[in-house]
């Protein structure tokens, strides 16, 4: 399976290609719908998320509500297009336009990617790259991960994120019952918290920054359940599915660090109390005593919950703006503002879960037959009873 993304974050709409995704699986367009509008919700948005209610729709590769094995057409309207048809338009503008209709950005913003992004392209209008290395496009990455979700979940697999921290502010009570309990309360959370009191706190650290003209960043974690033992590989490097999903993580706009299992932790402890010690029973088969480990050992899944972190750093568009220099005059001046939020990071949870679901959908896939949903599930089914007899 993969997919490829186009679109600019003002312009017409987003599109997502995906090809691999095996026949036979129910997909409707509101599975998508629901998860973007998950990506939408979060204590600390913009004006843009008041502005859009982002729909997919969904013209190839699905009839009458299955997948067909061809690949999968998902595209999302940007309503906000319509303030922005000259300026983001395709067709030439007259050289005697109006700069202010053109909406030229010359002054690049620190943290973002305006100015490497401006140097590689040869842009003298940094527009061109802030449209696309904006974290709009995630719109239609979580679109396909939720394609991925879904499939996950026809197998028994299931997805859920949450926040563990904003702005310093960290959850103490994380601690729950079930996967579906987790789900249950972050998605009544409007930071996604399973600590409510922490959840309070985070609320007022964004309503400070956004005060302030700042903006803060946090932690996410990523819960996956039911995952079979040993999807991935421990034969090649780029095999090795704990590494595509740190790859993964990392590829998410703003996130600068990864970590799965009790990750940098480790370093802290002896291996007496980092390495997860091996359980067999009758009814179980193999499990571990604890999961340090993050359901992954060798570059292969284990059976164990998979965990996974990430960092957000705060978005660098802030309303108090940082010294930058004018790439025309060379003058320094206060960086561009483009409409922002002060804190993204209760979305950035939805976008980390759709990136984990998409590669663990992959491998899925990739290990287990790509045709057929049917097939695919007879193959984990046989591999599951070697795994009980092993």
């Amino acid at each position: 399976m993969r997919y490829l993304t186009a679109g600019e974050s003002h312009g017409p709409q987003l599109t997502a290609i995906i090809e691999g995704v095996p026949a036979g699986l129910e997909l409707l367009a509101e599975d998508v719908n629901k998860e973007l509008s998950r990506r939408q919700k979060g204590y600390g948005r913009g004006r843009r998320m008041q502005i859009e209610k982002d729909e997919a729709i969904i013209s190839s590769g699905v009839r009458h509500g299955l997948t067909l094995g061809s690949p999968i057409a998902l595209a999302v309207e940007n309503k906000d297009f319509a303030h922005w048809t000259k300026i983001m338009g395709a067709d030439p503008l007259d050289p005697d336009e109006d700069a202010e209709v053109k909406r030229k950005v010359t002054k690049p913003r620190p943290g973002h990617a305006d100015l490497n992004g401006a140097i590689k392209y040869g842009h003298r209008d940094m527009r061109n790259v802030l449209e696309r290395s904006s974290a709009r496009e995630t719109t239609v990455r979580v679109a396909a991960g939720a394609v991925a979700k879904k499939l996950l979940s026809e197998l028994g697999i299931t997805v859920a994120g949450h926040v563990l921290e904003i702005g310093g502010v960290k959850a103490e009570n994380t601690a729950f019952h079930s996967i579906h309990q987790l789900k249950e309360i972050t998605e009544s959370s409007p930071v996604r918290c399973l600590d409510e009191a922490a959840g309070e706190r985070m609320m007022k650290a964004i309503d400070d920054a956004k005060a302030n003209g700042d903006s803060i960043g946090g932690v996410v974690e990523v819960i996956v359940e039911g995952m079979p033992v040993g999807v991935g590989s421990y034969v090649h490097y780029d095999l090795k599915l704990d590494a595509k999903i740190a790859a993964a993580i990392m590829s998410i706009n703003a996130f600068k660090g990864a970590e799965i299992g009790i990750g940098f932790e480790a370093a802290r402890r002896p291996g007496s109390q980092v390495h997860d010690e091996i359980l067999w029973s009758e009814e179980d088969g193999y499990t571990r005593k604890t999961n340090n480990a993050g359901g992954f050992e060798g570059g292969m899944t284990t059976g164990m919950p998979i965990v996974v972190r990430g960092v957000m750093k705060p978005i660098p568009t802030l309303y108090k703006p940082l010294q930058s220099v004018d790439i025309e005059t060379k003058e320094p001046f206060a960086a561009s503002i483009e409409r922002s939020d002060s804190c993204a990071v209760p979305a950035a949870s939805v976008v980390a879960e759709a990136v984990v679901a998409w590669e663990l959908a992959a491998a899925i896939t990739s290990q287990f037959g790509r045709d057929n949903m049917e097939e695919i599930q007879e193959n984990i089914r046989r591999h599951n009873e070697k795994t009980r007899t092993f």
